[in-house]
Formats: C-alpha cells, sequence, structure tokens
C-alpha cells in the first residue's frame, strides 16, 4: 500500500525541519511527502528540504489560502497515488514504527476509513513541548505501551495524527470544510464524521506519538474563542457533530476559559478566549454566527 504523510505548516520552518527530519527515522519510510505552505518561499527550509528528498519524494504545494482546511484540501487534491493518506501536524513526533503499524493496520482491517494514534504527550494542552523533549518521551516507551495493540472505536480522528483511506476519500469527493477557516478548529471531527458511514474509525494504541502543540502560528486569543462557539454550533446545524457533543464542548471551554481569566496560564489568552466567547454569544443573538468572522478580528 502507497503512504503518503500531508503535512500543512505556514510560519514554522524550524519546527517543520524538526518534524522531517525524525520522520527520516521511521523503520518503513513514507512514500511521499505532501507539505502545503501558506508561504513556500519563507515557510519550508529550500536547503533542508533537499536533504530530506535524498531520502523521500517530497512535494510542496500552495493553498487557495491560508488555512488548515484549504490546506489539506490541496494535499487532498495532489495525493492522487496514495493508499493511505496520513495528516500530521508539522509538530508531531511519531514513534518509528508509526507508518509500519499504520500500513499493516489498513491492510488488515478492509472496513477502516480513519485511525488516530495514541498521543503520549500533548503540547497543545500546556506550555508546548521542546523537540529534544519529545524525543527522551519516545525512547522511554515501556515494552507494555509498546506491545499494546488495543483498537477502539472513536468518535473522530485527531487532526495531529489522522489516517485516511485515500481512495474512498477521492471517490467520495470528501473536503475539510474551508468555512472553518484559519486554525479550522473542529475540521478533524467534521471530516471524520463524513467518513463515518463508509467504515470504521478508531484509535490505535499501537500508533504512538507526540505532540509538541507549539504556540508559534496559532490564533489569538480572541479568535480562538470565537472559534470556540462558532464552530461548534456551525457543525451542529450542518449535521456533522451531535448537538449533546457540541453543547458539552462549549461548556467545557467557557468554565475553562472563565475560570481561567483570573489566574491564566502563561501560554494561554484566557481573557482573550473570554471576550472572544463573549462576541460570539451575542452574534448569535442577532443571528450574524458564523466561522468566518475571526478573519476580520484581531
Amino acid at each position: 500500500m502507497f503512504v503518503e504523510i500531508g503535512i500543512a505548516t505556514l510560519g514554522r520552518p524550524g519546527v517543520l525541519s524538526a518534524a522531517l527530519d525524525h520522520l527520516l527515522n521511521q523503520t518503513r519510510l513514507p512514500d511521499r511527502i505532501i507539505i502545503c505552505a501558506g508561504r513556500p518561499d519563507e515557510d519550508v527550509d529550500q536547503a533542508h528540504l533537499d536533504t530530506i528528498r535524498a531520502r523521500v519524494p517530497v512535494t510542496v504545494v500552495q493553498g487557495t489560502s491560508r488555512g488548515s482546511s484549504a490546506q489539506r484540501n490541496a494535499i487532498i487534491e495532489h495525493s492522487d497515488e496514495s493508499d493511505i493518506l496520513l495528516f500530521l501536524d508539522d509538530d508531531f513526533f511519531p514513534a518509528n514504527s508509526f507508518i509500519s503499524r499504520l500500513h499493516d493496520l489498513f491492510a488488515a482491517r478492509p472496513t477502516l476509513v480513519v485511525a488516530t494514534g495514541l498521543v503520549l504527550a500533548d503540547g497543545a494542552t500546556g506550555p508546548g513541548i521542546e523537540p529534544p523533549d519529545a524525543l527522551t518521551t519516545l525512547m522511554q516507551i515501556t515494552p507494555e505501551v509498546d506491545q499494546n495493540r488495543q483498537v477502539m472505536p472513536i468518535y473522530n480522528g485527531y487532526g495531529c495524527n489522522m489516517a485516511v483511506r485515500a481512495d474512498l476519500v477521492r471517490k467520495h469527493g470528501v473536503k475539510f470544510d474551508e468555512a472553518l477557516p484559519l486554525y479550522s478548529w473542529l475540521e478533524d471531527v467534521d471530516f471524520s464524521r463524513q467518513l463515518s458511514g463508509f467504515g470504521e474509525i478508531v484509535q490505535a494504541h499501537g500508533l504512538l506519538g507526540v505532540h509538541l502543540g507549539i504556540k508559534r502560528g496559532r490564533v489569538s486569543g480572541q479568535r480562538f474563542g470565537y472559534a470556540q462557539i462558532a464552530n461548534p454550533i456551525y457543525l451542529a446545524r450542518k449535521g456533522t457533530m451531535a448537538p449533546r457533543r457540541a453543547y458539552s464542548q462549549m461548556t467545557r471551554n467557557i468554565l475553562r476559559n472563565f475560570a481561567g481569566a483570573f489566574f491564566p496560564e502563561p501560554w494561554v489568552d484566557r481573557r482573550g478566549r473570554v471576550i472572544g466567547n463573549t462576541r460570539a454569544f451575542f452574534d448569535l443573538i442577532r443571528g450574524r454566527l458564523k466561522p468566518a468572522n475571526i478573519i476580520t478580528m484581531s
């Protein structure tokens, strides 16, 4: 099976280079890597890329517009050979066995349409993880964890490491929703649920990795706070997110933001998120709520 990796990136050439270097340690190398950059000349270290191309074919493309959904759609458009398309964030470090095990998983389960791995440490929920610390975490994987082959149903893939059966994506014209702009929060939920009618969505505990959660290149607190309300409501109305799940997601985020506004974590703009949450509710009341509104926000 032909395995391609798709990476969307913007404004983090050093992070991307570190992730690409790490991918060369895979016991089974990908058959091709497709990078979609917002500004290819600035977002990708071309000299470094030549060293990667000595081992793995790499294609660099530019999306029609900036934003994770648009960039990932550009990757799909250029992924005409793949059997398995693995979307990775530019700051995700997979264990060295990840691609080999992913290949075997899809080969053994013909009804599988989406697979996501087990994130051993996620910097997105904290201050972020530096590459050396991620490598340390991966080197300290215990035999018990490494040998766990549990595969369990899951509602959606996690966008930082989400593999899909590419022929189904092409056949049914499944796309990431570009109405979710910029960071495209919850685009992984929407994409997974579009595929849910065609087969299994699973989390495989044998697919291990670390998500650095680097803060550079993220959207502002106000924008993200607005998206925390606008995006779940949009997806619930669209039918790709269960209303109860959308409500639960919004409630958790609102409570965390308002509680954290008084004693915020240094790496989270809680007050900005509160403002964004509030603006979204005002727009909801006025019938003006839509995810695209964050584009014109500061």
